[in-house]
């Protein structure tokens, strides 16, 4: 049959075992999503304390936060990532030379989570943000009237309120977080569009692996988007039954 050669030929592409490149992006893959969970995690650190800072913080606070998340989300994701990777790395080469000490190179994996983690963290700042002034005041009002101090209040009422109301938000940067990390191609980090590419280009299969990465970022949106709906029912359980 027509079909069986190029069928053929394409699996042992893609075999896992060489001259096949399937392993190769399988560990791109897991690279991305490595990095896409650092920098999420990180992004959250960042946009908890950064929601709080502009909602509670004092003048200064609010207004560098202001700066902070208005200049990340204008700024192109690619020309932040060259620039925190090349200048932030050679900065603090420089601050440590000029202190005697030597030049230190920063693995793919940990730069590409830091400079990931800045982008997601001004987003999250928003998102939080919108969650946290979304939670009823009468219900935080009720709690201050009991005397429940500000960290158990935040902890019982505030967060468990504003995780329902966060979590679309949040999904949607989990995903971006997944995409972004093809950016890190352009810094030669060996994540799943770099290795995709090095394959394309090696064996001159540009549809064949291409489209398998396509699959497998699909295959990873799919999953992210199931679990995200599951923990979204989860969270909003309490509210279904006061609803109904």
């Amino acid at each position: 049959m027509i079909g069986s050669p190029l069928l053929a030929s394409t699996l042992d592409l893609l075999a896992l075992e060489p001259p096949g490149w399937g392993a190769v992006l399988l560990l791109g893959l897991w690279r991305s999503v490595l990095i896409a969970a650092g920098a999420f995690a990180l992004g959250l650190v960042i946009g908890f304390f950064g929601a709080y800072g502009k909602l509670y913080g004092g003048p200064v606070t609010r207004d560098l936060l202001a700066i902070y998340t208005t200049v990340v989300r204008a700024v192109p994701e690619l020309i932040l990532i060259l620039i925190l990777y090349f200048a932030v790395t050679d900065a603090l080469n420089q601050v440590l030379l000029a202190m005697g000490g030597e030049k230190v190179q920063i693995s793919g994996v940990v730069a590409g989570v830091l400079v990931l983690g800045v982008v997601q963290g001004a987003y999250a700042t928003e998102v939080l943000r919108g969650a946290i002034q979304s939670v009823p005041a009468g219900q935080i009002e009720a709690a201050r009237a009991m005397g429940m101090p500000a960290a158990l209040l935040a902890r019982r009422v505030t967060l468990p309120l504003m995780l329902a109301l966060a979590l679309p938000g949040l999904a949607n940067l989990w995903l971006i977080a997944t995409k972004d990390t093809a950016l890190l191609a352009v810094v030669g980090f060996a994540e799943l569009t770099q290795s995709t590419r090095q394959a394309a280009s090696t064996t001159k299969a540009f549809f064949t692996f291409y489209a398998a990465a396509g699959v497998l970022y699909l295959a990873v949106s799919i999953l992210s988007t199931l679990v995200f709906a599951l923990i979204e029912r989860r969270a909003r359980r309490g509210q279904r039954r006061v609803a109904g």
